[in-house]
């Protein structure tokens, strides 16, 4: 089992997360990928990490070296610190998402932007189908030209033809996440429904 644990500490309750290593007999069978990127907020530097049987580990560092380039030291160094915060880091940066989650969804509810409710990491999927767009590609280019808000096509993150969803960060400043609600509440002004 290969699981990817890049939001482990962004889970909202009352869900939590578990390492399927944990799970009985799986801790021989699974390799857990995870990153430093999302829990320190350090995306750019790429830094992650597996947790895997010796084994494995030892034929991962080979392939690693042979594959792709190894992060700077000194990126490596420098977050070293992060990996002896204590829990209450944790806590904080949980409580910090919880609350941009909880105001982006009261903004998106009050417009009435259908959405999914997150349980973890920081994003939110909206529901565009009511525009009728047969690309979300082209409806995000039409949401950034138009109203001036930025989003991914949900297309990107299903192997399924999926065209009706639209993906928003919320790992902005309040204010950011505000601005880009102000300008969501004209999305019905500026985007017209396809038939």
């Amino acid at each position: 089992m290969i699981t990817d644990e890049v939001y482990e500490h962004i889970v909202y309750k009352p869900y939590q997360h578990v390492y399927f290593a944990s799970l009985p007999g799986m801790r021989e069978r699974t390799i857990s990928c995870s990153s430093l990127s999302k829990t320190y907020s350090i995306t750019g530097w790429r830094l992650g990490y597996i947790i895997a049987p010796e084994e494995v580990a030892e034929r991962a560092k080979k392939v690693h070296d042979f594959l792709t380039v190894g992060a700077a030291a000194p990126l490596q160094e420098a977050v070293v610190p992060g990996l002896y915060f204590e829990q209450s880091y944790y806590d904080d940066l949980l409580a910090l998402y919880t609350h941009k989650r909880d105001l982006l969804l009261k903004g998106l509810d009050e417009i009435g932007i259908e959405h999914n409710v997150p349980q973890g990491a920081y994003y939110v999927l909206l529901d565009i189908s009511r525009y009728g767009y047969p690309s979300d590609l082209e409806f995000c280019e039409d949401l950034a030209r138009d109203v001036g808000v930025g989003a991914v096509p949900g297309s990107s993150f299903f192997h399924e033809p999926v065209n009706h969803l639209i993906r928003l960060h919320f790992a902005k400043k309040d204010e950011t996440l505000q601005e880009a609600l102000e300008r969501l509440k004209r999305i019905d002004e500026k985007i017209k429904p396809r038939t």
